[in-house]
Order: structure tokens, then C-alpha cells, then sequence
């Protein structure tokens, strides 16, 4: 069974740290293939509104992978491809 694992990364359009971690993700995701598949909420659209309160989400970037919030914060690149590799 090959599905994919949801990366979801809530940001805002003004936040440098968020562009950092779109960035990253970018430069990380392709080594893992197919194995994720990464979705953007930009939290003050009104959808993402309504998913941060839900969530309890406060703080952008904010990075969700399978449905659990791992990241509050920008990781380190290598943290981030080690927090990945914990899913295979």
C-alpha cells in the first residue's frame, strides 16, 4: 500500500521565517520521492482561520505532518530531513 503522508505547513504571506520553511521544504522533499505530499494553508484566509482555531494553531510557520502538529518554529535542515526519515 503506497499512501501518502500529509505535510501540511500553515503560513502567512508576510512572514520571512515561513518563506524560509516553504523554501526548505522545497529543497528536502525531493530526496524522499513520492512519500509525502505537502499542502499549504495560508492561516489568515478565512478557510485557514477557521483550521488554525480548530487546531489550536497561534503561530506561523506552523508544520503539521500526519495530522500532528511537529513544528512551531523553523527547524534546522537537518532536523527536518531526521523528523522525515522518522516516517519510513
Amino acid at each position: 500500500m503506497n499512501t501518502k503522508i500529509t505535510i501540511e505547513l500553515f503560513y502567512t504571506l508576510t512572514c520571512p521565517n515561513c518563506k524560509l520553511m516553504k523554501q526548505m521544504l522545497k529543497d528536502v522533499l525531493p530526496q524522499f520521492g513520492d512519500k509525502f505530499l505537502l499542502k499549504t494553508t495560508l492561516a489568515n484566509s478565512p478557510s485557514g482561520m477557521i483550521r488554525t482555531m480548530k487546531l489550536g494553531i497561534h503561530t506561523v510557520p506552523t508544520l503539521m505532518i500526519d495530522n500532528k502538529i511537529v513544528y512551531k518554529s523553523v527547524p534546522t535542515k537537518e532536523e527536518l530531513i531526521e523528523k522525515l526519515k522518522s516516517y519510513q
